[in-house]
């Protein structure tokens, strides 16, 4: 019936046409909005088609037709999304490919720098190094807990690195539990 419809509107927008030639320009303009407000109403009642109201005016061959159109339609859609979906894994693929060279250059200057740091920290560890590798290598060797300078001097340590302090006699007892 559809069909029908449109191929009249072409005949008779054809003839019309042809005619026209001699009618003033306000007929063409009335001719051109009834085509064109025949065509928006067949486009609604396929959309609603579609939706899947007004189906019982349907034949059977309308109905398969309406499936071939609603399956080509989805194809389509999927088609489409698909290709968004390989552009955007191409794009995120682009983005981690630069952000991997970012990252290795980045670790590449670190390496650098630190290279560059190390000789000067070397440096700057010789000149403080002498106090603190005392400090740090026998931190507790000037404390004498068991006794005076001069027991740990018979235990084979020699005096000259033995510290001139003593420690007090309150200090040295124990306390006891009376």
């Amino acid at each position: 019936m559809e069909r029908i419809l449109e191929r009249y509107e072409r005949h008779s927008y054809a003839e019309k046409q042809e005619g026209a030639g001699d009618q003033p320009p306000n007929e063409n303009w009335a001719i051109e909005h009834e085509k064109l407000k025949a065509r928006v109403e067949v486009l609604q009642r396929h959309q609603r088609n579609f939706m899947g109201e007004e189906l019982d005016n349907i034949n059977l061959r309308g109905l398969q037709s309406l499936e071939q159109q609603l399956d080509s339609a989805l194809k389509h859609i999927r088609s489409r999304k698909n290709q968004a979906m390989h552009e955007s894994i191409s794009e995120l693929q682009k983005k981690d490919k630069a952000l991997r060279e970012r990252n290795n250059l980045l670790a590449k200057k670190i390496k650098e720098k630190e290279k560059a740091l190390v000789p000067q920290e070397r440096e700057g560890l010789l000149n403080i190094g002498d106090v603190t590798s005392l400090m740090v290598t026998k931190p507790l060797e000037s404390l004498n807990i068991r006794g005076s300078p001069e027991a740990r001097c018979n235990e084979g340590t020699p005096t000259s690195t033995q510290p001139k302090t003593t420690i007090p006699p309150w200090m040295m007892t124990l306390p006891t539990d009376e």
